[in-house]
């Protein structure tokens, strides 16, 4: 699954932290950080692959600007 973060709608609530430090920080300029993530050159989004999302999908439920994205890609077929 890829975790898409729209990072500029981002207003630094912390609740993405809270639920799941161990993919969220709050940097000094105030907003979330997912953190191990690839900065998309076209859309400026972070992005990151997991096999599982775990505690991400209660960060993004919490989400007051609903900025975190989980995409579940389609399964490969034969």
């Amino acid at each position: 699954m890829k975790i898409v973060f729209e990072r500029k709608k981002c207003i630094g609530c912390g609740s993405c932290q809270a639920l799941c430090p161990q993919y969220w920080e709050i940097t000094k300029d105030e907003r979330a950080h997912l953190k191990d993530s690839e900065k998309n050159p076209k859309t400026g989004n972070e992005e990151i692959e997991v096999e599982e999302v775990g505690c991400i999908q209660e960060a993004a439920d919490s989400c007051p600007v609903e900025c975190i994205y989980i995409i579940k890609k389609p399964d490969a077929k034969a």
